[in-house]
């Protein structure tokens, strides 16, 4: 079948988009550019952007930048977005332009078009008057939204990720309790040591956790600082004096947590040492999870030639050749889980000393392994403890 297609236009000409798509130019020219892994963005890094966007239309609308009329129609199509509607619509790789300037584009022209359907106007009309760049993208640069989007995004699904690793300290603290009274010999060097109770090593796992959550919410309260109306470079170009104040105010509002101002906004475009912080907590609660699990994993061997001095749940056959046989699984996910994250905290520590000058280019690539990270641990976690 031949698909219908409608002619949209940017700074470098005209372009073929499918005609019901809401994105424009820009976005099809990225999807063309960057057909690498197949993946779409994190719903997190859509969200964090539409934030921004329904934000920024109406600080610019109070400051009397924005015709009232659109600004209106912004915020309802960004709040479309937020609402997790349209999600099809973004569609740019994460291996892309560097810092993030297709993605922005995307989220804008998809706001863009949807508040011109709300005010009436057909995707195709030359008349539409919502423009991406003038309206949506008013008083922003890619250079300071991906940024604010990094950390926003990473903040949304904080509370989900410190939930799960709460749920592992408690269910850990459960069994300390219920194991308290079961003698058995300590090892180290994994020899026979002096006696311990199996309750006191299954609490010493549960401080551990709860000493990583720690590390993350501190690292977690870095990315509360914010650079938004830094635009271009963090002269502030083209927004309004206030308007950087206003953006964390409003921003704090929808979030519903706080966040504060970066204090200089030149730092907070060339840096991205807080990314890098709050991914190397979550390395860091790696390895205390794939210690636990390895422990899991020596305490529960054999069992008739092993330790034996657990026993997991059978949650599934362990062999298709030999009937009858459990493996620790959910001890091996985590393993894995767990050597995953710490190699997408490689890739973030590796892009975020990669910056140069006013600006790091690599941030598409941060965004989506610091996404990743927390989507992977909130899973893994999860099943883990259950």
């Amino acid at each position: 079948m031949t698909q219908a297609y409608r002619v949209e236009k940017d700074s470098l000409g005209e372009m073929q988009v499918p005609a019901d798509a809401l994105y424009g130019a820009q976005t099809q020219r990225a999807v063309l550019n960057f057909p690498i892994s197949g993946q779409r963005p994190y719903p997190a890094f859509v969200w964090a952007q539409a934030l921004i966007k329904r934000a920024a239309a109406e600080v610019n609308r109070d400051l009397g930048l924005l015709d009232e009329r659109l600004a209106g129609a912004i915020v309802a199509a960004a709040q479309e977005v937020l609402d997790g509607k349209h999600a099809s619509q973004f569609v740019v790789d994460p291996f892309q332009a560097g810092a993030g300037t297709s993605h922005n584009m995307n989220v804008n022209e998809v706001i863009a078009n949807r508040a011109n359907q709300i005010l009436g106007y057909a995707l195709d009309d030359p008349k539409k008057p919502v423009s991406p760049n003038d309206h949506v993208n008013m008083a922003q640069s890619t250079n300071d939204t991906i940024p604010a989007a990094i950390r926003l995004g990473a903040l949304w699904r904080l509370d989900a990720l410190l939930g799960a690793i709460d749920g592992l300290a408690d269910a850990l603290d459960a069994k300390a309790a219920e194991f308290d009274d079961v003698v058995k010999s300590g090892r180290t060097h994994l020899q026979d040591a002096v006696p311990v109770r199996l309750g006191q090593e299954f609490g010493g796992y549960a401080q551990a956790v709860r000493n990583d959550r720690e590390r993350v919410a501190t690292a977690a309260d870095r990315l509360r600082r914010l650079g938004i109306g830094g635009t271009a470079t963090g002269t502030g170009l083209n927004a309004h004096p206030e308007y950087h104040a206003r953006m964390v105010a409003r921003l704090s509002e929808l979030l519903g947590q706080p966040l504060r101002s970066a204090g200089n906004l030149f730092e907070a475009m060339q840096g991205q040492a807080d990314a890098a912080d709050f991914s190397g907590s979550m390395r860091t609660l790696c390895v205390t999870l794939t210690r636990i699990a390895n422990d899991f994993r020596l305490l529960s061997s054999g069992p008739s030639t092993g330790l034996d001095e657990i026993r997991l749940p059978a949650v599934q056959p362990g062999s298709s050749i030999m009937p009858g046989k459990v493996n620790p699984v959910l001890a091996e996910m985590l393993n894995m889980a767990s050597f995953h994250v710490q190699g997408c905290d490689y890739t973030v520590a590796l892009a975020a000393q990669a910056g140069q000058l006013e600006l790091n280019v690599m941030m598409p690539i941060i965004a989506h392994n610091l996404f990743e990270m927390e989507h992977v641990l909130i899973g893994a976690i999860t099943a883990f403890t259950e």
